[in-house]
Protein backbone atom coordinates (compact mmCIF):
# COMPACT_ATOMS: atom_id res chain seq x y z
CA UNK A 1 0.00 0.00 0.00
CA UNK A 2 1.33 3.40 -1.01
CA UNK A 3 1.43 6.16 1.62
CA UNK A 4 -0.01 9.49 0.38
CA UNK A 5 2.48 12.33 0.10
CA UNK A 6 2.16 16.06 0.47
CA UNK A 7 2.26 16.28 -3.35
CA UNK A 8 -0.68 13.85 -3.53
CA UNK A 9 -2.61 16.00 -1.06
CA UNK A 10 -1.82 19.18 -3.00
CA UNK A 11 -2.87 17.54 -6.28
CA UNK A 12 -6.14 16.31 -4.75
CA UNK A 13 -6.87 19.74 -3.27
CA UNK A 14 -6.09 21.42 -6.61
CA UNK A 15 -8.44 19.04 -8.41
CA UNK A 16 -11.19 19.66 -5.84
CA UNK A 17 -10.75 23.44 -6.17
CA UNK A 18 -11.06 23.21 -9.96
CA UNK A 19 -14.19 21.07 -9.65
CA UNK A 20 -15.75 23.51 -7.19
CA UNK A 21 -14.95 26.51 -9.37
CA UNK A 22 -16.70 24.71 -12.26
CA UNK A 23 -19.80 24.46 -10.06
CA UNK A 24 -19.47 20.98 -8.53
CA UNK A 25 -20.87 21.44 -5.00
CA UNK A 26 -19.70 17.95 -3.99
CA UNK A 27 -16.12 19.18 -4.34
CA UNK A 28 -16.76 21.76 -1.61
CA UNK A 29 -18.12 19.02 0.63
CA UNK A 30 -15.01 16.93 0.02
CA UNK A 31 -12.75 19.89 0.84
CA UNK A 32 -14.64 20.48 4.08
CA UNK A 33 -14.53 16.78 5.00
CA UNK A 34 -10.76 16.64 4.33
CA UNK A 35 -9.81 19.71 6.39
CA UNK A 36 -12.51 20.44 8.99
CA UNK A 37 -11.24 18.00 11.68
CA UNK A 38 -7.73 19.50 11.65
CA UNK A 39 -9.14 23.03 11.75
CA UNK A 40 -11.39 22.12 14.69
CA UNK A 41 -8.43 20.67 16.61
CA UNK A 42 -6.41 23.82 15.98
CA UNK A 43 -9.28 26.09 17.07
CA UNK A 44 -9.76 24.06 20.26
CA UNK A 45 -6.05 24.16 21.03
CA UNK A 46 -6.12 27.93 20.58
CA UNK A 47 -8.47 28.29 23.50
CA UNK A 48 -11.84 28.09 21.79
CA UNK A 49 -14.37 25.99 23.63
CA UNK A 50 -17.90 26.70 22.49
CA UNK A 51 -17.41 28.33 19.11
CA UNK A 52 -15.21 25.77 17.36
CA UNK A 53 -17.81 24.67 14.82
CA UNK A 54 -18.72 28.28 14.08
CA UNK A 55 -15.06 29.22 13.56
CA UNK A 56 -14.48 26.28 11.23
CA UNK A 57 -17.62 27.17 9.28
CA UNK A 58 -16.55 30.84 9.05
CA UNK A 59 -13.12 29.70 7.87
CA UNK A 60 -14.64 27.77 4.99
CA UNK A 61 -17.04 30.59 4.12
CA UNK A 62 -14.14 33.02 3.85
CA UNK A 63 -11.99 30.50 1.98
CA UNK A 64 -14.67 29.66 -0.58
CA UNK A 65 -15.39 33.36 -1.12
CA UNK A 66 -11.70 33.97 -1.83
CA UNK A 67 -10.78 30.66 -3.47
CA UNK A 68 -10.15 32.29 -6.83
CA UNK A 69 -7.39 34.32 -5.11
CA UNK A 70 -5.71 31.18 -3.67
CA UNK A 71 -2.32 31.05 -5.40
CA UNK A 72 -1.14 27.70 -4.00
CA UNK A 73 2.06 29.28 -2.61
CA UNK A 74 1.33 27.03 0.34
CA UNK A 75 -0.94 24.04 0.79
CA UNK A 76 -4.67 24.58 0.98
CA UNK A 77 -4.62 23.33 4.58
CA UNK A 78 -1.95 25.89 5.53
CA UNK A 79 -4.04 28.65 3.93
CA UNK A 80 -7.11 27.44 5.85
CA UNK A 81 -5.12 27.42 9.11
CA UNK A 82 -4.06 31.00 8.39
CA UNK A 83 -7.67 32.11 7.89
CA UNK A 84 -8.76 30.27 11.05
CA UNK A 85 -5.95 31.75 13.12
CA UNK A 86 -6.97 35.26 12.11
CA UNK A 87 -10.58 34.51 13.06
CA UNK A 88 -9.47 33.12 16.44
CA UNK A 89 -7.30 36.17 17.14
CA UNK A 90 -10.17 38.49 16.18
CA UNK A 91 -12.53 36.61 18.49
CA UNK A 92 -10.03 36.63 21.37
CA UNK A 93 -9.48 40.38 20.96
CA UNK A 94 -13.23 40.94 21.05
CA UNK A 95 -13.57 38.76 24.17
CA UNK A 96 -10.79 40.70 25.93
CA UNK A 97 -12.53 43.97 25.08
CA UNK A 98 -15.73 42.57 26.56
CA UNK A 99 -14.04 40.97 29.57
CA UNK A 100 -14.46 37.35 28.41
CA UNK A 101 -12.24 34.55 29.60
CA UNK A 102 -10.38 32.28 27.14
CA UNK A 103 -9.77 28.69 28.15
CA UNK A 104 -8.33 25.66 26.41
CA UNK A 105 -10.82 23.00 25.47
CA UNK A 106 -10.78 19.89 27.62
CA UNK A 107 -10.98 17.23 24.91
CA UNK A 108 -10.55 13.67 26.01
CA UNK A 109 -8.45 12.42 23.11
CA UNK A 110 -7.25 9.30 24.93
CA UNK A 111 -9.66 6.62 26.06
CA UNK A 112 -8.34 3.98 28.45
CA UNK A 113 -8.79 0.24 28.35
CA UNK A 114 -9.75 0.06 31.99
CA UNK A 115 -10.55 2.45 34.81
CA UNK A 116 -6.92 2.92 35.89
CA UNK A 117 -5.73 3.50 32.32
CA UNK A 118 -8.51 6.03 31.80
CA UNK A 119 -7.61 7.83 35.02
CA UNK A 120 -3.89 8.01 34.15
CA UNK A 121 -4.67 9.12 30.59
CA UNK A 122 -7.04 11.85 31.79
CA UNK A 123 -4.53 13.08 34.36
CA UNK A 124 -1.72 13.12 31.82
CA UNK A 125 -3.86 14.93 29.24
CA UNK A 126 -4.85 17.51 31.85
CA UNK A 127 -1.20 18.09 32.78
CA UNK A 128 -0.21 18.51 29.14
CA UNK A 129 -3.12 20.95 28.61
CA UNK A 130 -1.93 22.93 31.65
CA UNK A 131 1.60 23.02 30.27
CA UNK A 132 0.43 24.11 26.83
CA UNK A 133 -1.85 26.75 28.34
CA UNK A 134 1.17 28.36 30.03
CA UNK A 135 2.95 28.87 26.69
CA UNK A 136 2.88 32.18 24.89
CA UNK A 137 0.33 32.38 22.08
CA UNK A 138 3.02 32.01 19.42
CA UNK A 139 4.67 29.06 21.20
CA UNK A 140 1.29 27.36 21.65
CA UNK A 141 0.32 27.83 18.01
CA UNK A 142 3.68 26.54 16.74
CA UNK A 143 3.58 23.60 19.18
CA UNK A 144 0.05 22.57 18.17
CA UNK A 145 0.61 22.95 14.45
CA UNK A 146 3.82 20.91 14.66
CA UNK A 147 2.77 18.22 17.15
CA UNK A 148 -0.95 17.83 16.51
CA UNK A 149 -1.15 18.66 12.82
CA UNK A 150 2.33 17.58 11.74
CA UNK A 151 2.96 20.69 9.66
CA UNK A 152 6.43 21.46 8.36
CA UNK A 153 8.14 24.55 9.75
CA UNK A 154 7.74 26.34 6.40
CA UNK A 155 3.97 25.82 6.50
CA UNK A 156 3.81 26.88 10.14
CA UNK A 157 5.75 30.04 9.30
CA UNK A 158 3.30 30.91 6.51
CA UNK A 159 0.31 30.18 8.74
CA UNK A 160 1.61 32.34 11.58
CA UNK A 161 3.16 35.05 9.40
CA UNK A 162 6.61 34.36 10.81
CA UNK A 163 9.91 32.90 9.66
CA UNK A 164 10.91 29.26 9.61
CA UNK A 165 13.80 29.95 11.97
CA UNK A 166 11.59 31.75 14.46
CA UNK A 167 9.10 28.87 14.38
CA UNK A 168 11.88 26.39 15.10
CA UNK A 169 12.99 28.48 18.09
CA UNK A 170 9.40 28.81 19.37
CA UNK A 171 8.89 25.06 19.00
CA UNK A 172 12.13 24.28 20.82
CA UNK A 173 11.24 26.68 23.64
CA UNK A 174 7.68 25.34 23.84
CA UNK A 175 8.88 21.75 24.00
CA UNK A 176 11.38 22.64 26.74
CA UNK A 177 8.71 24.50 28.74
CA UNK A 178 6.22 21.63 28.45
CA UNK A 179 8.86 19.09 29.54
CA UNK A 180 9.91 21.26 32.49
CA UNK A 181 6.30 21.70 33.59
CA UNK A 182 5.64 17.96 33.37
CA UNK A 183 8.84 17.15 35.27
CA UNK A 184 8.01 19.67 38.04
CA UNK A 185 4.41 18.56 38.44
Amino acid sequence: MRVPTTQDDAALDAALIKRWMRGDQRAATEIVNRHAPALARFAASSGERDGVDELVQDTFVRAFNALDAFRADSSLRTWLFTILRRLVLDRQRAERRHGGMVELAEDHAVQGYNALDALVADETAARVRQAVQRLSTMQRDVFVLRVTEGLAYADIARTLDSTEGACRVHYHNAMRAVKEFLNDA
